[in-house]
Order: structure tokens, then C-alpha cells, then sequence
């Protein structure tokens, strides 16, 4: 199986999802009382923080030595325009 590259972004933007998600399913369930517009302050703060982890992950240098390419050789569609 091919291993894909770590999106941390992605990951930042759906937990948030799911946690809007969760607030409002416990609203319907009677658990507590959520107002209508609580949605909009967790998916803006829950965007800027994939934001930031994107952001982060996208400079941190890279463990693995360009000269070889990925693992065994094999140059990942991201290494193509480097040598």
C-alpha cells in the first residue's frame, strides 16, 4: 500500500468540523443549548489554525536527503522539478 503525505491542515479543519458537528448534535439531543451562531466562531478559529499547521508543516525542512529522491529511489510527484 502507498503511504500518502501528512496534511496537517486537513486534519486541524476536520477535527473543528467535527467538533461543530458534536456541539450540535448534543444540542438536538438535549444534552445543552447551543445558540445558532456558535458554529461560525468555532470554524473560524478552527481555519486559522489549519491555516497555521499547514503553514508550519509547509516550512519545516525535510528529514529525508533530496539526493536520493523518497524511499527506495522513488521520487514522490512533489520531488519532480528538484534534483
Amino acid at each position: 500500500m502507498l503511504r500518502h503525505e501528512f496534511h496537517p491542515g486537513k486534519l486541524m479543519a476536520g477535527l473543528c468540523l467535527l467538533a461543530v458537528a458534536v456541539v450540535y448534535a448534543g444540542d438536538a439531543g438535549g444534552a445543552w443549548e447551543a445558540p445558532w451562531f456558535v458554529a461560525l466562531p468555532l470554524m473560524m478559529v478552527g481555519l486559522f489554525l489549519a491555516g497555521v499547521a499547514a503553514a508550519i508543516h509547509g516550512i519545516r525542512p525535510r528529514k529525508v536527503a533530496r539526493s536520493g529522491g523518497g524511499v527506495g529511489g522513488v521520487r514522490e510527484p512533489r520531488d519532480q522539478g528538484r534534483s
